[in-house]
C-alpha cells in the first residue's frame, strides 16, 4: 500500500514538472461605478472606465451588457 501511495506521488509529481503552468487573463476597473448626481430628463452624459488587462495571459472581451 505505502509502495502505491509513494509510486503515484512521484508521477503526479512529474507530471507537475512536464506540464506548463498557464497563466490567467484578468481583468481590473478602477473606477467599477460613477454616479453622475443630478441630471436633467432628456440629457445626453456620458462617461469613460478605462479596463486594465492585468493578468498573465491574453484577455478577450467577447461581448459588453450595459446596465
Amino acid at each position: 500500500m505505502k509502495k502505491t501511495i509513494l509510486t503515484l506521488g512521484l508521477v503526479l509529481g512529474l507530471i507537475m514538472l512536464i506540464v506548463p503552468v498557464y497563466g490567467a487573463p484578468r481583468l481590473t476597473i478602477p473606477e467599477a461605478e460613477f454616479n453622475f448626481g443630478y441630471v436633467p430628463q432628456n440629457a445626453k452624459i456620458s462617461h469613460v472606465f478605462w479596463l486594465k488587462s492585468t493578468g498573465d495571459d491574453s484577455l478577450r472581451i467577447l461581448s459588453v451588457k450595459p446596465g
